[in-house]
């Protein structure tokens, strides 16, 4: 690996690793993201290779372990190139299958491939199957064709030609404007527009500046930034050093999760390539740029996602948000202009360079341009990671990529935008995908998280689950927050436990007011959108829980109760054995009674009950029924006997 000392070496060395590589030749790419890893996906890959060098196909035959290409439900997902054979839920022992059958005879193996869970239809090619063929995927849709850990594989997909477009022909001022034109929105939450960013740090008379990536995604269920991390590192390096030359900045910094120890290995490897091509060093391609990358773990605090938070725990002090008189852009690494965007912000750099803005604003709604990537999770069918266009509506994301909601159950609401997001009920589902458009709604793009719920998720509960992660979260450094979240959390876990009183939304609503107008960061600001928009939109159950003791979605465990109706008990005793309290009285032909005392309201019974019974009723809102007469409990029917 030598050296690159112009774009025109860079050009002949892509030519010369793509001569090397017939577009014929039989390429099988294996997921080796962290969900597949989870799955199995290790073993996978050492199978294709052995099976590969058992019939003696080396020479013939290309495998490779790739990055996420996000269809995580069915992991481990193998794609074979030329084709784009896409095989999902891969196991070790179906590799000798589908090297003898695809790879050497040109074969489907059948049982492998996707189906169509309503249809029935089987779809071979990656590109045929719903979940991939309704997305735009620009950023992501080369995690499958590259190995993070082959810096080659980035360049023989136009890696890094964006980097020596800037440093052959283009002026930092014309960069920035480049940027501007695409009116590029920060992916990480606040959505502010990065060439405007960019601008402000450009402009600053100090001498050094900073760009920092903030790689700390911390929202539940949400894994962008980590499979961008993972599977495209250099997309995200060739992005950052082209906004360190656009400001004037010789130093970058990668502030990435400590828990997320692959997307560590391979950023860490990927600048090590990075620096014996000669892509960051010094005197970048023979342009007199000078540009260094560090890595930075973060120890795992949530608030640390947040500018300010992110660059204290930078310079090594404990990560706390600081009030923002100046914006970070003129004053923030160190007292220097720091331009800080999110891994997905980065990574459409390359992309906006090389396309042009016009290109990148075909994705669009009137604030909002290019494509999203989301981590679609909860109560759908297919989970991960999908990345749609700028305008598309919640209604197609949900039901065309995600394939609806699984055991028949109906739609209630989505939360987007992470813990400090809201919200969306049914009747916006076709809202479209847009910054605007989500904070009108009462919600937010944030870094990009989406979590369906079914009609057996309760609301209160919700924002109960999630203004308790955000008070866990709260540095403690200002009242309204610390305080504010405290109290809130107070409220709501009274109303969950049929504890409420009238005047609690009121003060919640107050509560919430405080939190957003006084607090220092975008948490505090930020943190009391689950209630709000739960309030706003599910203002009923609010009501139910406070005024009748009852959730409709019976999730609330205080108010709720397991009886047995005995019309339809057959004394099977299934119940009355697996009671981890002791709760179910009855025995052989004798019809059984929950003990409302005893009973912990663990569910047990309600899970062991047979589906043929279906004997036990969870109730809420209503009283137990009275207790039944001890003669009239003994099961006489024949029928009953025998079943």
């Amino acid at each position: 690996m030598a050296r690159l000392n112009s774009p025109e070496e860079l050009e002949k060395v892509r030519q010369e690793i793509l001569s090397r590589r017939d577009p014929n030749t039989p390429r099988i790419s294996i997921c080796a993201g962290a969900g597949c890893i989870a799955f199995g996906a290790s073993d996978v890959i050492a199978a294709f290779k052995a099976e590969i060098k058992k019939q003696g196909l080396q020479a013939d035959v290309d495998t490779k372990g790739t990055g996420c290409p996000g269809f995580c439900e069915r992991g481990p997902v193998v794609v074979i190139f030329p084709e784009e054979i896409c095989y999902l839920q891969v196991r070790p022992e179906d590799v000798p299958e589908i090297v003898s059958q695809t790879i050497k005879e040109r074969k489907i193996v059948d049982r492998l491939l996707y189906v169509d869970p309503t249809t029935g239809e089987k779809a071979t090619y990656e590109s045929d199957i719903p979940f991939y063929k309704n997305q735009e995927r620009n950023i992501i849709g080369s995690n499958i064709k590259i190995d993070p850990k082959n810096i080659d594989d980035y360049l023989a997909i136009g890696g890094y030609s964006a980097l020596a477009k800037v440093l052959s022909g283009m002026t930092s001022e014309e960069v920035v404007e480049e940027v501007k034109k695409s009116n590029l929105r920060g992916r990480g939450g606040g959505g502010f527009p990065a060439g405007r960013k960019w601008e402000g740090s450009r402009n600053a008379p100090d001498e050094i500046k900073y760009v920092i990536v903030n790689a700390d995604e911390g929202d539940p269920g949400a894994f962008m930034d980590r499979a961008l991390l993972e599977g495209n590192p250099h997309s995200i390096l060739e992005g950052l050093i082209i906004g360190g030359y656009a400001i004037g900045s010789y130093e970058g910094y990668i502030y990435v999760r400590q828990e997320y120890p692959l997307a560590v290995e391979n950023v860490t490897l990927a600048i090590k390539q990075a620096e014996a091509y000669g892509f960051i060093g010094k005197n970048i391609l023979d342009s007199g740029f000078d540009f260094t990358i560090t890595v930075h773990q973060g120890a795992g605090a949530f608030v640390c996602g947040e500018s300010t938070a992110l660059m204290t725990a930078l310079e090594g002090k404990v990560g706390e948000p600081r009030p923002k008189y100046i914006r970070s852009n003129i004053k923030g690494l160190w007292g220097k202009p720091s331009v800080l965007n999110n891994v997905e912000t980065w990574a459409n750099v390359p992309l906006i360079i090389n396309n042009g803005a016009d290109w990148f604003t075909q994705f669009d709604t009137d604030g909002s341009k290019g494509t999203k990537i989301f981590s679609l999770v909860g109560k759908i069918t297919n989970t991960g990671l999908v990345e749609v266009p700028m305008g598309m509506g919640l209604k197609d994301i949900i039901y065309k990529i995600g394939g609806g909601i699984p055991g028949g159950k109906r739609f209630k609401a989505v939360q987007t935008g992470g813990p400090s997001g809201g919200c969306v009920p049914e009747e916006l589902l076709d809202l479209e995908v847009g910054f605007d458009e989500l904070t009108k709604a009462g919600s937010m793009m944030g870094s990009g998280g989406m979590i369906v719920m079914d009609e057996d998720t309760c609301m209160v509960d919700v924002a109960r689950y999630f203004i308790d992660f955000l008070t866990d979260e709260s540095c403690g450094k200002c009242v309204p927050c610390r305080e504010g979240l405290r109290q809130m959390l107070k409220v709501l876990a009274n109303i969950t436990e049929g504890k409420g009183e009238e005047g609690d939304i009121e003060l919640l609503e107050e509560l919430s007011e405080v939190a957003k107008e006084a607090s220092l960061c975008a948490l505090g600001t930020s943190a009391p959108n689950p209630f709000l928009s739960t309030v706003r939109y599910f203002r009923d159950e609010y009501d139910a829980h406070i005024r009748e003791k009852r959730c409709s979605a019976l999730s609330c465990k205080e108010l709720i109760a397991y009886h047995i109706d005995p019309q339809k008990c057959k004394a099977c005793m299934i119940c009355l054995r697996k009671c981890p309290a002791d709760a179910v009285d009855g025995g052989k032909k004798k019809i059984h009674v929950i003990v409302q005392q005893k009973c912990t309201k663990c569910g047990t019974c309600f899970d062991v009950c047979p589906s043929r019974f279906d004997a036990v009723e969870k109730i809420s809102g209503s009283p137990v029924p009275p207790p039944i007469p001890e003669e009239e409990r003994i099961i006489a029917r024949k029928s009953n006997e025998d079943e």
